[in-house]
């Protein structure tokens, strides 16, 4: 039997965080250094979020990116780096604009501070990633990264444009979740594989599992926001309704329930009210809104795990493939 032939084809969690601990303790070194400012508030503000840890996913994807496409080192970690300061300063502008006030179990930024130093906080975070970008020297780097920006912030206000709309159907649902959450997964998934000097065929299969990746994540993420425990999940549930977003298992209860049923759920995403939490439950649980939608995120995991098939047998990608499941499975 070769030694590939040995190797495990999926990596629970635990086994992936400990293959990943070292480059992440780099990356987290990394980015505690790189967020120095000598104006404190801006310190303290970057450090409430950061110091809140959450899943540090899109990093660690990097490194395993790059693993999977060779090996990694100090251009990995600043790449890493570079993601997660993009993702952290949407955070900040996304409580803003969704008036948040729970995040990963604490306080948001803007309700302890206020929304405009969140928001300019936020603009410091994603100049401090063009600054690291910069400094990497590498034009391609930037051209993925500078893309990639430019459509997340598409995504905020296309999703703008949904908010309080009960026609926003599967196909706008998908379009801004493209946008806001899987661009900058397979942003990062490609430039791991760049950093390692892959060819264009290996980018593509990380780059596309990690759009793939993204798309299992936000809507398993969704469904959560019904699914969970409000002390697992870290914020407020029914939060998506309270702000007038139609996700993925009220979109598939809409299209799905009688006519009264509808009239009602539309009226309650045009108004926001989180207070109907009850009745828009029983119209999912009635119309199978969430198995739906979980058999959905399971087809993007599956597809993502199907990119990496073009990839020799690795830990690393085993470790991929483990996570494609752990974002489908997750309780919070």
């Amino acid at each position: 039997m070769t030694i590939a032939q040995d190797l495990p084809t999926v990596l629970g969690l635990p086994q992936i965080q400990s293959l990943a601990a070292p480059d992440m303790a780099a990356v987290d070194a990394l980015i505690r250094r790189r967020l120095a400012s000598d104006v404190v508030l801006i310190n303290q503000i970057a450090d409430h979020i950061i110091s809140a840890g959450g899943k540090r996913l899109r990093p660690m994807l990097v490194m395993l990116a790059g693993h999977a496409a060779g090996g990694s080192g100090p251009e990995h970690h600043q790449l890493a780096a570079i993601i997660e300061f993009i993702h952290t300063s949407t955070l900040l502008h996304d409580d803003v604009v969704d008036e948040s006030d729970l995040r990963r179990g604490r306080s948001t930024a803007n309700a302890l501070w206020g929304n405009a130093p969140s928001v300019l906080v936020g603009d410091f975070l994603y100049s401090r990633s063009f600054q690291l970008m910069v400094e990497l020297d590498r034009m391609e780097v930037m051209q993925i990264l500078a893309d990639t920006t430019n459509r997340i912030a598409e995504g905020e206000v296309l999703q703008l444009l949904h908010v309080h709309n009960p026609d926003t159907d599967e196909a706008a649902y998908l379009r801004v979740i493209e946008r806001k959450t899987a661009v900058l997964f397979a942003a990062g998934t490609r430039l791991g594989a760049l950093a390692s000097g892959a060819d264009a065929q290996v980018q593509q299969c990380l780059y596309d599992y990690g759009m793939q990746l993204g798309f299992a994540f936000q809507i398993a993420d969704d469904v959560l926001d019904y699914a969970a425990d409000a002390t697992d999940l870290g914020k407020n549930l029914g939060d998506d309704l309270a702000e007038g977003k139609a996700t993925l298992p009220l979109i598939h209860a809409i299209a799905h329930s009688d006519a009264a049923t509808q009239q009602r759920l539309r009226q309650i995403v045009e108004q926001g009210d989180a207070e109907a939490m009850p009745e828009v439950l029983t119209a999912i649980r009635a119309t199978g809104g969430l198995d739906y939608s979980r058999q959905r995120a399971a087809e993007y995991a599956a597809a993502a795990e199907q990119a990496l098939d073009g990839l020799p047998p690795s830990p690393a990608v085993a470790a991929l493939r483990g996570l494609a499941r752990y974002a489908v499975e997750r309780t919070h």
